[in-house]
């Protein structure tokens, strides 16, 4: 198979083969069921690496274009009367309704899109294990404390606690929020306090609000990866600025700020996610004198701020905020249990009103039984006491993930440890990709996010992102003796 590849461009390799094989899919010119040449063959014959292939073919499947038969090889997908994969249903996209063709080629959520393809490039083994998750230790969720709290609600105020409820969310719960901030240098009230579904509805909810297609938002580079779906979604363009030690780099915000224009600066100074650095002090009232002198509003992320392990800690950027510039997103989830699914938005002036006002429209408001449990799990003191167990538990195992990393992985891997948070943000060596060494890492039956999926613009692809919370600490040794002997392997095969 002859396809025309441009070593020049900036469009990878595996993208250019991609593209090819899907206009011929597409067109008729590769039938149904032919067979692709092995990974191998194709890539011998074009003079590229096997894994760009694999990477190809993966995207292919990850949209349904191609089926992978075990020993037999890859195939073009059947039509939907010939079902063979999971994948299928979506393999003749021109057999359905206009509206359903348009949507398929123009809705693009690229972080998420990166992952598909990335996780169908191999099977997932049994006995994984996986630092690619962004939640805390399964065994540290309070099950039972919750349960009892929830049938004492139920017992306590019946069918109360079944309705709507207040629209901003249970209002001793977020007095209760109210407090919490409080002890973190937040002064806000309860009437400042919208409760979301998770932080991910909340910041959602922020960006929909505020921006319109075509508006700018500057971002730190890398970010959270579903955030940068939430701006393409919202036809939005994104604006990456670097990431050092000291987090996001306040001159070229300043740069960024007066030649693009932006609406919205969405920031994780906290223990930022992926890289797990801390905004400065200096920065953080940098970033503050910069959105009031150019009048545009900040988005602070604190996912994991109360996830303090050593070293200074930083005041919010909301607890430093006089002018009410800053929205402030927090979450329980992340601490107490994901599927908890509670966060809030702290917000000053005629914003919180609106605020209020679309998430009704989105959704009505967030459960208020499970919104009185919490606050009857909370204020009997479980939370706090909760917290500093984890904060002990999870110092234990960021240390022992950093002293494994130190004995496994090559020396020219780089990594800086965190002082909070989950992450662990890992360099591979100049010339190595995390999205090469990825299938490589399966097969050793250890998995990581790879650091490409978390780059608005132009991406990197030397970093992964390592959780060094979810698993106790045999298996965290025994994850990055895996991860170390797959990198070996993966340096052997690029020499």
């Amino acid at each position: 198979m002859r396809i025309p590849l441009d070593r020049e461009s900036p469009i990878p390799l595996y993208q250019q083969i991609e593209s090819f094989l899907r206009r011929e899919i597409t067109s008729g010119g590769l039938p149904p069921d032919t067979r692709l040449p092995a990974t191998r063959q194709l890539a011998q014959s074009l003079g590229v690496n096997r894994i760009t292939v694999a990477n190809a073919y993966a995207d292919l499947e990850a949209h349904g274009l191609v089926y992978t038969r075990l020993g037999a090889g890859t195939f073009v997908a059947r039509s939907l009367g010939g079902v063979q994969t999971d994948y299928a249903k979506s393999e003749t996209i021109e057999h359905w309704p206009s509206w359903q063709q348009i949507l398929w080629h123009t809705v693009r959520l690229p972080a998420q899109e990166e992952r598909n393809r990335l996780s169908a490039l191999a099977p997932e083994p049994e006995d994984l294990i996986s630092f690619a998750g962004g939640v805390g230790a399964p065994e540290l969720i309070p099950a039972d404390d919750f349960r009892k709290a929830l049938a004492d609600v139920l017992r306590r105020d019946n069918i109360n606690a079944l309705g709507y409820g207040d629209r901003a969310g249970y209002l001793p719960l977020r007095a209760t929020i109210a407090h919490i901030l409080a002890d973190q240098g937040i002064l806000t009230q309860a009437d400042h306090i919208l409760v979301t579904t998770g932080s991910q509805q909340a910041l959602s909810l922020t960006a929909s609000l505020l921006l319109r297609p075509g508006d700018r938002v500057l971002v730190e580079s890398p970010t959270y990866p579903s955030m940068i779906d939430v701006f393409y979604s919202l036809g939005v363009e994104i604006v990456g600025i670097p990431v050092d030690e000291n987090g996001m780099q306040i001159d070229r915000v300043e740069v960024e700020l007066s030649t693009a224009k932006p609406t919205l600066i969405y920031t994780i100074p906290t223990y930022q996610n992926p890289t797990g650095t801390i905004m400065n002090g200096a920065r953080r009232r940098q970033l503050l004198t910069l959105a009031a002198q150019y009048d545009v509003p900040i988005l602070e992320d604190e996912f994991v701020g109360d996830l303090h392990y050593d070293g200074h800690s930083q005041p919010a950027l909301k607890a430093l905020d006089q002018e009410g510039r800053v929205i402030y997103s927090g979450t329980f989830s992340k601490m107490l249990m994901p599927g908890l699914r509670l966060g809030y938005i702290v917000a000053d002036g005629p914003i919180y009103d609106r605020l209020v006002e679309w998430k009704t429209v989105t959704d009505l408001g967030t459960s208020d039984l499970i919104q009185r449990a919490l606050e009857a799990y909370i204020t009997v003191g479980r939370y706090q006491s909760h917290l500093h167990r984890a904060c002990r538990i999870y110092r234990q195992r960021r240390d022992i993930m950093l002293a494994a990393l130190e004995k496994y992985m090559p020396l020219d891997c780089h990594w800086q440890p965190p002082h909070g948070g989950l992450f662990i943000w890992l360099q591979l060596p100049e010339g190595l990709s995390t999205n090469e060494l990825y299938p490589i890492a399966l097969e050793e039956k250890v998995k990581f996010l790879a650091g490409s999926v978390c780059y608005p613009g132009e991406k990197s692809y030397r970093h992964m992102r390592l959780n060094f919370t979810m698993h106790p600490p045999h298996q965290i040794e025994e994850g990055v003796r895996r991860l170390a002997k797959a990198t070996r392997r993966y340096m052997d095969i690029k020499r």
